[in-house]
């Protein structure tokens, strides 16, 4: 089915906005895993010598990450020493991308 000639720039608009969305999810996503993998090398052992840029590295994955991961820290419980937020945080945005996506899309 065509698309009349005064619609085609909204759907070029709306798959432009429904790609950078997507891409502020991903792109968030790895924060979220970047900031993962620094804490687990923090809990081995393997602490960088203190830099500047490290720690404003650090600093900006916390500020980043911590207040999205706390939400789900506080519905959770506890298991022991395993922290399942960051899980449960990820699963969230790709189910919440896929809504929005199909909800700008269609």
């Amino acid at each position: 089915m065509d698309l009349p000639a005064a619609a085609l720039p909204l759907a070029t608009v709306r798959e432009s906005v429904a790609e950078f969305l997507s891409t502020v999810i991903y792109v968030y996503i790895v924060v979220i895993f970047a900031y993962i993998v620094t804490n687990l090398l923090f809990a081995a052992g393997l602490r960088p010598p203190y830099t500047r840029t490290g720690n404003a590295i650090l600093g900006y994955l916390r500020d980043v990450c911590e207040p999205y991961l706390r939400i789900f820290r506080r519905l959770l419980p506890s298991f022991g020493g395993f922290d399942f937020s960051p899980i449960i945080a990820i699963f969230a945005l790709e189910i919440v991308n896929q809504i929005v996506i199909k909800g700008i899309l269609y």
